[in-house]
């Protein structure tokens, strides 16, 4: 409002003058509002990216899923696993209470669909069960002695391995499938926390994992239309996108499926012969690619981003790999040329060469980590680890060494890795972003650590922009984020340029480095890898004679360390000089943490045992973005249509 004061109002005269004064301003004003805006005032005014990065687990197993129940998870169940992933306390199978340090924004209950809510149901004396005669023997069993139960049990086990069930009970898992899906529906709090739907497929013919966690989109009204199909009815991956296109059709719900473990795989995971031995084709290609955008990089049982055999010029190529056997026999030997199809990076070479071969990428996976555990904790934190199996949660038996006699298979109870987590870029916490974060792969992996990072590809970032306080803006409006495509480009000079920032986890370790890893398709079909450390933690550490380690800051007897060293936050930008534009390639950062204890240490420390020699003392836990791709320009024009 306009106020004269007493000394400058014109006598007689305050009325016109006001009403000249309100004409004006409203003449200006209409005339300023039939003007087209040049741009908006406020910067976020066309925002339309993820701004926010929710963490979850994608592979938690309940009292529900066979194996979990039979080594000692028998009380927690999925409603258990949803309480404890939103922050709540849950007394564990031990006795001792669990709590995270920080809520989980989402979880999956995974339970395998392979006598998925058996051994609880056989022990209630499900009637449905009790129906089947086979079912009423079970029960009978289980809830005898414990000769008995163990006899069930081990009936049980034993014909999971063979993938022969002994019981196919189709009211059962009907019922089952309808709590399953009750139970998430009533956990799910849109905005808040999402209880994403989903069960894992459990196929390993010859002990080989090829085993997938399925996740949906939809709410139990949906979900809970089809039960899920099992590996009893088919070992091949193929078999399980049947029923996912089966799914899709019939309910207009959407359903994606998540690698996980190709560590134990035999070389089986990332093959690229079909199920029935013949060299990928399109199709194959094609429905591969639609069916799993996603892949698991590290969980409990190791670490699948590479391997020194096949990264032999990179450091860190060596963390947490369990590089023995299979699922079914974890002491044997590797046989040469499996460990090749085991693992991400090379996977993601190799997708390059079927893209060039093909047209289609049957590897163009972004990553997530996941805890693959079976005591219904998502817990991945060096110094908050529950384990793998409920007989393993914490205590000091979890360190004492093997019975006197008993074979060493290669795998220790401090062989088991505290990893990981599936970091999610979305707009909000709902079932739908966190489902469409995932299958656009704007997703990262961490191995435990609450890293934030963020990661952009593009032609026209200047180094400048890595300092920027508004770097996402930029990265989103002048390239692509984790998981994209780098446009095609006809310039011969062209060079791709990215962006990377990484912040600590507010309650863990400073970072040590933040590195680019770069593989590429060359002129002569050879496929290669490089690893550039573009930004260090630390002053004076690059010097004539290369990098100078962090350093480590760790007490192993206290099973203690500080954050004197390394950085807070690192961010970066990045030019690939050497890049040419008829190659195919691909690009991921990797940030990597200060040295800490690792969990067996702390165990170590809180229990005072004795840890083995051979155990690690301390780890770097990291970060794994999702891969940004780049394609020939020459090959675009051919593949418009595909989904990668």
């Amino acid at each position: 409002m306009i106020r004269f004061g007493p000394s400058s109002r014109p006598p007689g005269r305050s009325a016109p003058l006001l009403a000249a004064v309100v004409t004006g301003l409203t003449a200006a004003l209409a005339q300023a509002a039939a003007a087209e805006p040049t741009a908006p005032y406020a910067p976020a005014a066309l925002d339309d990216f993820p701004t926010e990065v929710f963490w979850g687990d994608t592979h938690v197993h309940s009292s529900f899923s066979v194996d979990a129940n039979s080594m000692g998870n028998t009380r927690l169940s999925p409603a258990d696993a949803y309480r404890f992933a939103k922050g709540h306390a849950v007394v564990a199978n031990s006795g001792r209470t669990a709590r995270l340090e920080a809520p989980l924004d989402f979880l999956v209950v995974s339970d395998h669909a392979e006598y998925m809510g058996l051994l609880p149901a056989l022990r209630a004396g499900n009637e449905a069960l009790l129906a089947d005669p086979v079912g009423r023997r079970l029960s009978e069993g289980v809830r005898g002695d414990e000769a008995s139960q163990y006899a069930v049990i081990s009936e049980v086990i034993a014909s999971l391995m063979a993938s022969e069930p002994i019981i196919d009970n189709a009211a059962f898992q009907r019922n089952i499938w309808d709590e399953i899906t009750r139970l998430a529906d009533q956990a799910d709090e849109p905005g808040r926390f999402s209880a994403l739907i989903g069960f894992e497929w459990s196929a390993m013919p010859k002990g080989d994992n090829l085993h997938r966690v399925v996740v949906y989109r939809d709410g139990g009204d949906v979900a809970g239309k089809m039960i899920p199909r099992s590996s009893f009815e088919g070992e091949r991956p193929e078999d399980l996108w049947d029923f996912m296109e089966d799914y899709e059709s019939r309910t207009g719900g959407a359903i994606l499926a998540i690698p996980h473990n190709p560590n134990m795989s035999n070389g089986q995971m990332f093959s690229l012969e079909q199920s029935d031995g013949r060299p990928f084709d399109r199709d194959y290609a094609l429905r591969r690619a639609r069916h799993e955008p996603i892949a698991e990089i590290t969980q409990i049982k190791g670490d699948s981003e590479s391997h020194p055999l096949l990264s032999p010029d990179d450091p860190f190529a060596d963390f947490e790999n369990w590089d023995t056997g299979n699922i079914g026999t974890p002491s044997t030997p590797k046989q040469d040329g499996q460990i090749q199809y085991e693992y991400l990076r090379q996977a993601f070479k190799h997708g390059l060469g079927e893209r060039a071969r093909l047209g289609v990428n049957p590897f163009k996976m972004g990553v997530i980590g996941s805890t693959d555990a079976h005591t219904s904790l998502a817990t991945a934190a060096e110094n908050d680890f529950w384990g793998k199996l409920s007989v393993l949660e914490p205590g000091p038996h979890r360190l004492a060494p093997p019975p006197a006699g008993q074979e060493d298979s290669g795998i220790h109870a401090w062989s088991w890795v505290a990893s990981g987590y599936a970091a999610v870029w979305a707009r909000e916490n709902t079932r739908a972003a966190i489902f469409d974060a995932m299958r656009r792969r704007e997703v990262y992996a961490t191995t435990g650590s609450r890293i934030t990072l963020r990661f952009f590809g593009g032609w026209d970032f200047v180094a400048g922009d890595a300092d920027r306080p508004d770097l996402v803006r930029r990265g989103y409006r002048g390239g692509v984020p984790m998981g994209g495509d780098l446009p095609a480009t006809s310039g011969a000079n062209a060079r791709p340029r990215f962006l990377v920032r990484a912040l600590k986890d507010p309650n863990g370790a400073n970072l040590d480095r933040i590195q680019i890893v770069k593989g590429w398709r060359d002129e002569t079909g050879t496929l290669r890898e490089e690893v550039h450390d573009v930004a260090l933690g630390g002053a004076r550490r690059r010097g004539l004679f290369g990098i100078r380690d962090v350093g480590t800051t760790v007490d192993v007897a206290r099973a203690a360390y500080t954050n004197s060293i390394g950085a807070a936050e690192l961010s970066a930008w990045w030019e690939d000089d050497d890049f040419d534009p008829d190659q195919h390639a691909f690009y991921y950062a990797r940030v990597i943490e200060i040295p800490t204890p690792r969990w067996s240490t702390h165990d170590a420390a809180r229990f005072g045992v004795e840890l083995d020699e051979r155990a690690p003392r301390t780890v770097q836990d990291r970060a794994y973005a999702s891969p940004i791709w780049y394609a020939p320009a020459a090959r675009r024009a051919t593949d418009a249509s595909l989904p990668d």
